[in-house]
């Protein structure tokens, strides 16, 4: 596996690679995993399926500045090189670009890509400018490595959306793909926040997943008709935990994320939409979402 730091130098190993990889006439495909470091499950499976899929695989690790409000818990993102480098090549990662932020930003950035819309509501209400951020690092990101793919976990299913209009808007040439959220056994959603909780804050938040998937059982018991009904339903269930903080319940379209009207009526609903969850326990905000 090969560890570089800097762009110049990846791009050259990625030619190599290219060059070796290359058959019958074919390119090599390049898969890149983005991630912001502190790997687990959910990363992994990324990588699993960036391998099953690519010629060469690429993770990138940055903790990327520009996209956490000033508010925000950039300084105390958990860091983890030697366990994630482990990881990565246990996993058969090719090639690792971990950068600085002076190799990303060796000056204050005067560009940035802005998706509207999609970026409005969920995460990009409560943490404005964010989404800004995380569109002009993945750009930087295609523009640095050139993947065929580029693969993504559903966790942040927002994020997912933007990044996939982004593509579709500029017409850049990688495939998006996005991967199944990985959950602890107890149906918690793997994130590299979920260190910062206390012992009785993780117990708290199962509450997410359980809210989510409790969802099947209130539509189908007729109990919850309405968009509006069952939306305010999960609400009660989560606002029931003395330790939960909402930041937003909300059911959306997917991957449009326009609203639905509170009187839609579930059993008609023809398309797909998002369950998407923000709640706080203690100082730790985490997310949740469910395609339905």
């Amino acid at each position: 596996m090969i560890v570089v730091e800097k762009i110049a130098a990846l791009r050259q190993q990625l030619t190599v690679l290219r060059d070796e990889r290359s058959h019958e006439n074919q390119p090599a495909a390049v898969g890149l995993v983005p991630t912001m470091g502190y790997l687990h499950e959910g990363h992994a499976s990324l990588m699993r399926k960036a391998k099953e899929q690519s010629d060469i695989v690429v993770l990138s690790i940055f903790v990327n500045p520009i996209q956490f409000g000033p508010n925000e818990d950039l300084d105390k993102y958990p860091r983890d090189a030697e366990r994630d480098l482990a990881l990565a090549e246990k996993l058969g990662v090719d090639v690792v670009f971990l950068p600085s932020v002076s190799e990303m930003y060796p000056q204050p950035t005067k560009t940035k890509v802005k998706v509207e819309e999609v970026t409005t509501r969920l995460c990009g209400a409560s943490r404005p400018g964010h989404f800004d951020g995380v569109t002009t690092v993945v750009t930087k990101l295609f523009n640095i490595i050139q993947p065929q793919k580029a693969f993504f976990g559903m966790k942040d299913a927002q994020q997912v959306a933007v990044i996939q209009q982004m593509v579709l808007d500029l017409n850049m040439p990688v495939d998006i793909v996005p991967c199944p959220i990985v959950r602890e056994e107890d149906g918690l959603a793997m994130s590299s926040r979920n260190v910062y909780l206390s012992a009785e804050n993780r117990q708290a938040a199962l509450v997410l997943s359980q809210s989510l998937f409790a969802v099947d059982e209130w539509v189908q018991s007729g109990e919850m008709k309405t968009v509006g009904q069952l939306r305010d339903r999960i609400v009660e269930q989560i606002a029931g935990v003395p330790t939960a903080e909402i930041d937003y319940v909300d059911i959306l379209t997917f991957p449009g994320l326009t609203e639905m009207a509170s009187d839609e009526q579930l059993r008609n609903w023809k398309g797909k939409a998002i369950i998407a969850l923000a709640v706080k326990f203690g100082a730790t905000r985490l997310i949740d979402n469910r395609i339905l």
